[in-house]
């Protein structure tokens, strides 16, 4: 069956004001979601908070079974949290680090993963050590067989980083993880919505994930998964009386399942957005919207490669929806204002977001077009005309 392109757009009333490449920042949000939302926000100022949250409650609960059905799990080992950083912040920080434990990770490791790192190590004397890539860019994975020891506590990996189309291979390296019974913390922020996630195949056991990129949901929305089989090795960094019950005056009971990783306090509005966010990504199915996002940016590569003076600096042995490349003599950020003033987004990579992978590569900042399936040819046709006009 051919793609219904028609559809796509006509769900997604942004399509009729600008040509948005910039969905790994946040992608346009489609009208079941929209109405969604701003339905939920309507009903509060009818009726109240706490009882527009209880009449809403089956839509609420929802997003668990969506959550669960996207990455393949259970509904327990989901928490929703308010965004992809704080959903891997409440994963890693409750691991118990003690000195001498080591943490692996990748090259293109995003910035706020890796300040954790660091700061951690200083707190509790574990160290942080950089595993390097293969000849394509990507993690290497015999280089990470090598580095594994008995002090290995925790390999941490971003599957698809923020400044390129790489996918990183976290199945493979979730085979490593399982072989030697280490924990595997995956940050999903940039490919959940736009690929196939499964955890199981994956093999990690803690995943984070946000709502308002690939997934197409509302801003601060995101979500954990928590391998059962893990769950009492982890604390919460924090509790409240959401994530524990206080049963004695000194004495409280953590959430059983994956639960004791929210708070109490929550966006109503936006968990129901991102629940329908979800389904809908489901009703497409994702082995096609993935085959779609792969098309488009290989038509974006291909068009873009033979521009003069462009460069198109993607890596890995798979690459995604995300598109990046720089321009001789031209800063991103004077290509991102010139083309917005064309109703085109996009965004601009910096090197302080991937630091190591940026400073191995002597770059600076990267021009980044992500696509979506709601994108058309036609809108591919035009962007790199509009490059071509800057050069």
């Amino acid at each position: 069956m051919p793609f219904n392109l028609q559809r796509a757009g006509q769900d997604t009333p942004g399509c009729e004001h600008v040509l948005h490449f910039n969905n790994a920042g946040s992608s346009l949000m489609p009208r079941p979601v929209l109405d969604a939302t701003i339905a939920h926000l309507q009903l509060e100022a009818q009726i109240g908070g706490y009882e527009a949250a209880e009449r809403a409650y089956d839509q609420v609960e929802r997003v668990y079974d969506a959550a669960a059905m996207l990455i393949g799990c259970s509904r327990d080992e989901i928490a929703i949290i308010e965004n992809a950083t704080r959903a891997w912040d409440m994963a890693f920080y409750a691991i118990p680090f003690k000195p001498g434990d080591r943490i692996l990770t990748a090259v293109a490791e995003y910035a706020s993963n890796y300040i954790a790192f660091l700061q951690v190590a200083q707190k509790t004397g574990a160290t942080v050590e950089v595993i390097p890539n293969d000849a394509h860019g990507q993690i290497s994975l015999d280089a990470l067989r090598k580095a594994i020891d008995e002090r290995v506590k925790l390999i941490a990996v971003t599957h698809v980083p923020t400044n390129g189309g790489l996918v990183n291979p976290v199945a493979e390296v979730g085979k490593v993880a399982r072989e030697y019974g280490i924990l595997f913390l995956v940050d999903a922020c940039q490919s959940i919505g736009q690929m196939p996630i499964d955890v199981n195949g994956i093999g990690c056991d803690m995943l984070s994930a946000t709502g308002r990129k690939y997934l197409r949901g509302p801003r601060g929305t995101g979500f954990l998964y928590v391998r059962k089989s893990v769950l009492e090795q982890l604390e919460p960094p924090f509790l409240d009386l959401h994530a524990a019950e206080w049963v004695a005056k000194d004495r409280y009971e953590i959430c059983p399942d994956a639960r004791r990783f929210e708070t109490w306090e929550t966006n109503y509005a936006g968990k129901i957005g991102l629940g329908v966010a979800i389904d809908y990504a489901l009703q497409w199915g994702m082995d096609t919207l993935w085959r779609r996002i792969k098309n488009l940016a290989y038509k974006l590569r291909t068009q873009l490669s033979p521009l003069p003076g462009v460069i198109v600096r993607d890596r890995g042995v798979t690459q995604c929806g995300i598109v990046t490349f720089s321009v001789e003599d031209k800063d991103p950020q004077e290509i991102q204002l010139a083309l917005r003033q064309q109703n085109i987004n996009i965004s601009v990579s910096n090197r302080s977001g991937t630091l190591l992978d940026m400073d191995a590569r002597g770059l600076d900042s990267l021009v980044r077009a992500s696509v979506h399936y709601y994108n058309s040819e036609e809108e591919v046709d035009r962007f790199c005309k509009a490059v071509e006009a800057l050069l």
